[in-house]
């Protein structure tokens, strides 16, 4: 038995268990002596397998569809608030309350440009 039975099987053992399932129900006489381990226990373990890895792959694509669904419900409702932004800007005027209520910053608050150097212009070119 393997010791750790929380985590997934690889594509070689299931595999190889593929191929067991398969030789064991090719052997005509097969009757083991402990019932665990009869054939029709082994199909009904392959159904199983079977069927919650159909019911696995699913369930990903579904995820992955609702992620989808969500991440464009997400920009929608950014690029909505992006031009709500540019309205209130544009019936309050960009050095309203409003705007700054809108998370925008007020253009009396803004940092006039500075001039620069000719040492530092001449600094950053060298």
């Amino acid at each position: 038995m393997a010791k750790n039975q929380t985590k997934p099987l690889g594509p070689k053992s299931l595999k190889e268990d593929t191929d067991v399932l398969a030789a064991v129900k090719g052997l005509k006489d097969y009757n083991p002596a402990k019932t665990d381990y009869t054939l029709d226990k082994l199909t009904a373990a392959d159904a199983a397998v079977t069927t919650t890895t159909t019911a696995n792959t699913q369930a990903e694509a579904a995820l992955k569809t609702a992620r989808d669904a969500m991440v464009a419900a997400q920009w929608a409702r950014h690029n909505l608030l992006l031009g709500a932004k540019e309205q209130v800007v544009g019936q309050y005027g960009d050095d309203s309350e409003e705007a700054a209520g809108v998370g925008l910053k007020k253009k009396s608050e803004r940092a006039s440009p500075k001039r620069k150097s000719a040492a530092t212009a001449a600094k950053k070119a060298a």
